[in-house]
């Protein structure tokens, strides 16, 4: 089973997310802003951190570059949920996989989670 850690400041978006990519066959990480998800990334490591890139306290641009710094965490592939362009997450961070343009189908993220973890597979099927 794979574990994504998702890091979203809308609990509502946070909840349908944890409940659908749960019902994928994923184990879900939350947390509702970049300084919490660098607190969760202290002792865990997911295979990957779906991250919005427009939150309070550390945002996705903030949340990408901690991660790079730190051994342990530069390596997870990190999947950017916003509003914006690309060319405007692009001007902020470079170490990302993929950009998924809010608003996206279900369909859609879990393509690219299954691009961005190998193979284009989704996660284990749910027992």
């Amino acid at each position: 089973m794979k574990t994504v850690l998702v890091v979203e400041d809308e609990w509502a978006i946070a909840d349908w997310l944890e409940l659908m990519l749960g019902e994928n066959g994923f184990h879900v990480l939350l947390a509702g802003n970049g300084r919490q998800a660098l607190d969760i990334l202290h002792h865990e490591t997911p295979d990957v951190v779906l991250t919005d890139f427009m939150m309070p306290f550390v945002d996705g641009g903030g949340l990408m570059a901690a991660m790079a710094e730190d051994p342990r965490t530069r390596s997870i592939p990190v999947v950017v949920m916003t509003s914006l362009l690309e060319s405007a997450v692009r001007e902020r961070a470079t170490s990302y996989r993929a950009v998924l343009r809010k608003p996206f189908r279900e369909a859609d993220l879990l393509e690219v989670l299954g691009d961005v973890l190998g193979g284009g597979e989704r996660a284990a099927e749910p027992s």
